[in-house]
């Protein structure tokens, strides 16, 4: 008779039992646990060894899974609405593979893939039998056998001369060693959507909890807090951005009450109190990319200016910048930002209404740029972020120049943000636009995707050059040897391209 043998994560072992007689009613299978130990005991060659200090060299059938929550927290967790840590306690097996200690950061370097990656966890522990021996904990998920290791990986164990045979190791879990969406996951009722990410505002975690969350809102703002460095302050959102000054009203989840903060951002600093402005940092990309459309010389006028995302950038690229906020906070903190980014010398900042400002100073300098040199070689850009109504603003612009001398140079490209539940976006975006300037844009436009805000709603930049028809009404352009630009060509800007449509 003969019994295939497999140690945890060992290669395969054939065990001859000579020793052992069994008669014809006797087998193995119909042994009780304590006859077969017995028996076994009885056989040249079988060892068993009791686990000691957590550590077991004990052979084990192999199995190629494990168990799927094994890195889970206890189900006694479910349900808590108040953290408590000493909760979440539990012990797991893990394989381990015994190493000397001289080669340990030799070994470690090769076996990146198989070390088990857990948070506050070294994957390095001392052995518990050998003082010169250390044990490398290893990723349950991925390492089963010696078949596990890579080619490469067995060829370093060979060169090194460790025994590639896998031992199991009692591990003890708790609180610090779990991660933020585990945490989360074992908490709420199951089934639920677990939402375990958030916007980073500095020190500020900012959520957007959905109903359901909302009975456990603290514990889950003190779990942000306990699993991200540097965050001290966890807030939610408790409104929409419908007010006039473009903020909401937040509530304090867990942690200090300060929402005075610094962000860095495209190697930009901007400080602000976070509970009194707009600030959103899954814009940054969308910040670069409109600054990556201007060129030193420039005009921006920028009509909803915030703290100055897009001002202060557009300054450093030498443009001459316009910007405008009528939000009282948000123009103090965009004063306070240009100086702290040494701009303040080339952004003139306005505290108006979005409309005055275009009508006031946006026409003012457009007016003033008629008079000067026809060897002009600077675009003018107006950006307007304000998703939820910029698009109703460019009704200003209709005759805006009106009266004026005309030209067909001096045609500004607008960047209007928006956002659409539309199943075509971009042609509802157009669309909406379109009806409010009273001309079409399928075919002089392009339409950026910002962003995903909401399931079945879009956040989208429509980039146009405005008509000379919509801001010089009733009056016929002195093209003065010119052509009006044609949509399909090519623009001394790099805005578009022959085919009209955007450079990012």
């Amino acid at each position: 008779m003969s019994i295939v043998w497999r140690p945890f994560g060992f290669f395969r072992r054939l065990l001859r039992v000579e020793s052992c007689n069994l008669t014809g009613a006797e087998s193995l299978i119909l042994f009780s646990p304590t006859t077969l130990a017995q028996k076994i005991r009885e056989v040249p060659g079988i060892f068993l060894l009791s686990q000691r200090k957590g550590f077991s060299i004990m052979p084990e059938i192999q199995t190629n899974k494990r168990e799927p929550e094994l890195f889970s927290p206890p189900p006694g967790v479910r349900g808590m609405t108040k953290l408590d840590r000493t909760a979440f306690k539990k012990t797991v097996t893990i394989p381990v593979l015994k190493a000397k200690k001289e080669i340990v950061n030799r070994l470690m370097r090769s076996l990146k893939r198989a070390a088990l990656q857990r948070p506050g966890m070294k994957r390095v522990i001392e052995d518990p039998e050998d003082e010169e021996s250390r044990l490398i904990m290893l990723d349950p998920y991925k390492m089963f056998t010696h078949e596990s290791f890579e080619e490469a990986e067995l060829s370093i164990l060979n060169q090194l001369n460790v025994n590639p045979q896998l031992s199991k190791y009692t591990l003890e879990l708790t609180y610090e060693n779990f991660k933020s969406e585990e945490i989360l996951r074992a908490v709420l009722p199951e089934g639920q959507d677990v939402t375990s990410g958030f916007s980073r505002v500095g020190h500020i975690a900012h959520l957007n909890l959905r109903d359901h969350q909302l009975p456990f809102k603290h514990l889950i703002g003190q779990v942000m807090i306990d699993k991200n460095p540097g965050i001290t302050s966890a807030v939610n959102k408790i409104n929409n951005i419908d007010n006039t000054y473009r903020n909401f009203q937040m509530e304090v989840l867990s942690g200090e009450e300060n929402m005075m903060t610094k962000v860095r951002e495209n190697n930009y600093i901007y400080e602000f109190d976070f509970s009194k402005v707009y600030w959103n940092p899954r814009l940054s990309t969308e910040h670069s990319r409109i600054t990556e459309l201007l060129k030193p010389g420039d005009v921006l006028f920028d009509v909803f200016a915030g703290v100055g995302p897009f001002a202060i950038p557009a300054a450093k690229k030498n443009c001459t910048v316009f910007a405008n906020d009528l939000n009282p906070e948000s123009h103090k903190w965009l004063l306070h930002n240009c100086k702290l980014n040494k701009v303040d010398q080339k952004v003139k900042v306005f505290n108006l209404d979005g409309k005055e400002f275009l009508q006031g100073p946006v026409r003012e300098e457009l007016v003033q740029q008629l008079g000067q040199s026809k060897e002009r070689k600077h675009s003018v850009h107006i950006v307007m972020n304000l998703p939820a109504k910029a698009i109703e603003f460019l009704s200003a612009f209709k005759s805006l120049l009106d009266g004026q001398q005309c030209s067909s140079e001096l045609l500004p490209i607008v960047h209007c943000y928006s956002f659409s539940k539309d199943v075509n976006p971009t042609e509802d975006v157009r669309r909406q636009a379109g009806a409010v300037l009273g001309i079409s844009l399928e075919t002089c436009s392009t339409v950026h995707l910002v962003r995903n805000v909401a399931p079945n709603k879009e956040m989208l930049c429509i980039t146009f050059q405005i008509p000379a028809s919509t801001l010089y009404k009733n009056q016929t352009i002195n093209l003065e040897n010119q052509e009006e630009p044609h949509p399909k060509r090519k623009r001394t800007d790099n805005a578009f391209s022959e085919e009209g449509t955007q450079i990012a």
